[in-house]
């Protein structure tokens, strides 16, 4: 096996480029190999049992080796592995998945546009808001507002949209007309002032920069429910029902990135009606297929969809694989499963908030200074004392994401914040088993911060 595990690593450095990797660092170390997945663990090449705290890359919502999905997708290839939906052509898995999804929205959002990815949603988003307006005579409103640190996706305008400096600074991005705000994260830079107060003061930034780039420009606001890769951050209360106020007064298109939340994260189908969120668009990707096939989409309210079926004409916009017909069947497959086997309310009533009993058990321990959590995400920030960070040279994230692995857990680091986000599918036995790993990272970690 380590002679396999050899050549595996060498064929990968040799030729496979790997996304958001530093591939110098990553050929000195060698690429950990995944062989194996079941229920809520992967298995490495060396035999190693982990548990996936990351549910995948927050996707694999029920688990690895779900026969119901891995079966949806094998029959709809016997019957039919491709078709387009170009030329005035359909399929049944597309149309029947679009209903479905329709059906379990929030309401008005009826339509749905179908994509490879969440970084497509957000591309076909941008293109879909500014024709809106350009079919009602308002061409100039074209600047989106986001937010710092938040993020969209890799592609292009998904780039663009996101608030990572770090991606702005390879490959001339952002693309204009794109602007941003401040975040709603009071740890890191709510100072002084109660999360309530903070959660009004960033949610009125965006009135500001509607006036300072004047309404008749503006198309749209683009926001996360609660912030995945940016680090798990979750607004203060006060925070979406300002952002909702404002977006009505002004009358631009709300958009809520479900791509993480969407499909049962928080107990919900989606986030938007956790936090009563009213979007013009929903972007979803990710748990729509439990990650078994890569599908994305776009929920469009009807008042887009009304303008763009009778006054467009020809949307000019798509992708070969737009509701891949194997994709689709995987996806209904998946929420056929959650609503027959009622993860969202065992998710909501039970799971969720035994794991956040425990997980906020963990802001007791030394190395951190805030454990929060909302539904089936949630952050440990690592700090020296309460909100003061390690010095940079330290890198106390990577050190406690690689020791995590070392116990037998998946968790991410962004920065000094340490992210999970576990399959909705897993027991409370588990939950104890996840905490158990995570305190033990936490003590190990903080035996070698010490000693450096």
């Amino acid at each position: 096996m380590k002679e396999e595990l050899h050549n595996w690593q060498q064929m990968d450095s040799d030729h496979f480029l790997h996304p958001f990797t530093d591939h110098n660092d990553l050929s000195k170390k060698g690429t950990r190999v995944i062989t194996k997945g079941d229920g809520i663990y992967i298995w490495d090449s060396e035999g190693n049992k982990i548990l996936d705290g990351m549910s995948g890359l927050w996707c694999v919502s029920l688990g690895y080796g779900n026969n119901e999905l891995i079966e949806a997708a094998y029959n709809q290839m016997k019957e039919l592995p491709y078709y387009n939906s170009f030329f005035q052509c359909a399929h049944p898995p597309a149309i029947e998945l679009s209903q479905k999804i329709s059906s379990i929205a929030p309401e008005s959002l009826n339509h749905v546009f179908f994509t490879g990815s969440g970084s497509e949603a957000n591309d076909t988003m941008v293109r879909m808001a500014r024709r809106y307006w350009q079919l009602q005579g308002k061409p100039e409103k074209q600047i989106i507002i986001a937010r710092n640190n938040a993020y969209h996706g890799s592609t292009v305008a998904g780039a663009s949209l996101g608030g990572m400096t770090g991606m702005h600074e390879q490959g001339g991005l952002p693309i204009p007309n794109i602007q941003h705000i401040s975040q709603p994260y009071w740890f890191e830079e709510g100072g002084d002032l109660d999360q309530d107060s903070f959660g009004l003061k960033v949610a009125r930034d965006l009135e500001q920069a509607i006036v300072e780039y004047g309404i008749d420009n503006i198309a749209a606001f683009i926001a996360e429910p609660i912030q995945g890769a940016g680090g798990v951050i979750i607004p203060p209360e006060t925070y979406w029902p300002e952002i909702q106020r404002i977006c009505d007064d002004y009358e631009i298109l709300l958009v809520a990135d479900e791509v993480i939340t969407g499909f049962g994260r928080m107990g919900d189908w989606f986030a938007t009606e956790t936090y009563n969120i009213k979007p013009d668009f929903i972007p979803f990707a990710k748990g729509v297929t439990s990650g078994y096939l890569p599908l994305g989409g776009l929920l469009v309210s009807d008042r887009v969809a009304d303008i763009i079926i009778s006054k467009g004409g020809e949307f000019t916009h798509g992708f070969t694989y737009s509701g891949h017909p194997a994709a689709c069947a995987v996806a209904i497959a998946t929420i056929n499963f959650i609503e027959r086997e009622n993860v969202l309310e065992t998710v909501k009533h039970q799971t969720a908030p035994y794991l956040k009993e425990q997980w906020e058990s963990l802001s007791t321990h030394e190395l951190v200074g805030e454990a929060r959590i909302k539904g089936m995400v949630a952050a440990i920030e690592l700090t020296k004392e309460h909100r003061t960070r390690y010095a940079s040279t330290i890198a106390a994230g990577s050190v406690c994401r690689d020791l995590a692995i070392d116990h037998g857990l998946v968790m991410r680091a962004v920065g000094d914040t340490m992210i999970i986000a576990p399959p909705l599918i897993i027991t409370e036995q588990q939950i104890d088993e996840l905490i158990d790993k995570t305190r033990n990272t936490l003590d190990a970690t903080l035996k070698m911060i010490k000693s450096l």
